[in-house]
């Protein structure tokens, strides 16, 4: 099997749109300033983890602060992804009505609106701001795929490295840096996660010339393509046994990640590492995972199966668990790197079987926006549950044991989605 042209590897939520002649004229206007665009792409990327991985540090503040358990502290993680899912449904539409620059940027200012009410101080400003943090971040995370491969069909792959960079950069910058905000700001763990509503603030405002520019795009597309569900020899993407099997890697994948974005740091500090050191580690661990998420999807590129990697991956991190489990202080850079390769390889493998199942770019947008949704939605039990077995046992052990089961029902479904089959 060859490998996928660069830019396949990019999902696009308008594949199905064609547009009209004035809002190609649009568009035309708006690539005759790429620096202007690519400022916007950076900045907006570097939005699309920090504001969860800013919180993981700080668990134990925010748990402490309302009184709350270790389960109910968990929602502040799983709330963002649990509307990762739902935000995943609407994107698309969102993106055809009203413009792709219109929706991101109105997403960046959501996204700063979250983040400064999430740290007021009642618990349901904590939980309601983490919902609309999750909604913009989904926003971000469906439509700036699709944007990059419409505007730079033929650097997809350049484009593709900055995107990623800058999303891992913003991740492992505000890991490392809570702990020492928190500090700055006189021991207030409030200050430390609202400093990153500026960086939403200064995205939305690089982003702004771009929705002027597109304005006029606005509502001049037309479908090119039936509405609905893909067809898949007369069947919907959500009939289909091997998009259930790439979707529920999708999820699998997702919800081990998500356990260690919650809980990673607060496994250290339970085993007396000081709070900045973990949150080094939790850093460290973002920053690793590009490793896996650029080598990973250019082997599976050049494989007619891919097999091998859904084993690799699944084992890799199924071993850095077991280190988590065994000796967390001792071996924590080990183990913190070991499982950044697995989840990096892991959801550069799953994005990448959407599109290497599907036969065409349609097929592949409805696949995505299938396992999205239901993926992210699975991943939003993995930190609510691993908070309630901790609770209820007081140890890491049993909910470590449960990851490790969730790393083996991902190798078996992942086996099947890696077959040389299409949707």
């Amino acid at each position: 099997m060859s490998r996928p042209d660069s830019d396949q590897l990019l999902l696009d939520a308008e594949a199905d749109v064609r547009l009209s002649p004035q809002g190609a004229a649009a568009r035309r206007a708006l690539l005759a300033r790429p620096v202007v665009l690519l400022i916007g792409i950076v900045l907006a990327s570097v939005n699309m983890r920090a504001a969860l991985a800013s919180a993981s540090p700080l668990v134990s503040e925010i748990s402490e602060t309302f009184g709350l358990s270790s389960t109910a502290t968990s929602l502040v993680t799983s709330v963002p992804v649990l509307f990762l899912g739902v935000g995943a449904m609407v994107a698309p539409w969102l993106g055809r009505r009203f413009g792709t620059e219109v929706v991101l940027f109105c997403a960046l200012l959501l996204l700063g609106v979250g983040i400064v009410v999430r740290v007021v101080p009642t618990v349901p400003t904590l939980y309601g701001g983490s919902l609309v943090i999750g909604l913009a971040i989904a926003l971000l995370n469906v439509l700036m795929p699709g944007l990059i491969k419409r505007d730079f069909p033929g650097r997809a792959a350049s484009m593709t490295s900055v995107y990623t960079g800058a999303m891992i950069a913003g991740a492992t910058v505000a890991a490392a840096a809570s702990v020492p905000l928190e500090k700055a700001f006189g021991d207030s763990w409030e200050a430390s996660l609202a400093f990153w509503s500026l960086l939403a603030v200064v995205a939305a405002v690089a982003w702004l010339p771009q929705v002027l520019i597109a304005r006029g795009r606005t509502r001049h597309e037309v479908r090119v393509a039936p509405k609905g569900e893909a067809r898949t020899g007369g069947r919907s993407v959500w009939r289909s046994a091997l998009a259930w099997q790439v979707t529920l890697f999708m999820g699998l994948q997702s919800l081990w990640t998500y356990v260690l974005i919650a809980w990673m740091p607060t496994i250290f500090t339970d085993h007396v590492m000081s709070r900045s050191t973990a949150g080094v580690v939790f850093a460290f661990n973002n920053l690793i995972q590009v490793a896996g998420a650029f080598g990973v999807p250019l082997l599976a590129g050049r494989m007619r199966s891919q097999r091998p990697l859904i084993v690799l991956v699944t084992t890799t991190v199924a071993a850095g668990y077991a280190g988590l489990m065994l000796a967390p202080v001792s071996g924590a850079w080990l183990w913190s790197a070991v499982l950044g390769v697995g989840q990096g390889g892991a959801v550069g493998l799953a994005l990448t079987l959407i599109v290497l199942r599907s036969g065409d770019a349609v097929t592949a947008a409805r696949l995505s926006g299938m396992a999205q949704t239901v993926g992210y939605l699975l991943a939003a039990v993995g930190p609510v549950a691993a908070g309630a077995v901790y609770e209820a046992t007081g140890s890491w052990t049993l909910p470590i044991a449960l990851m490790l089961g969730v790393c083996a029902a991902a190798l078996v479904v992942g086996l099947y989605a890696a077959r040389d089959r299409k949707v």
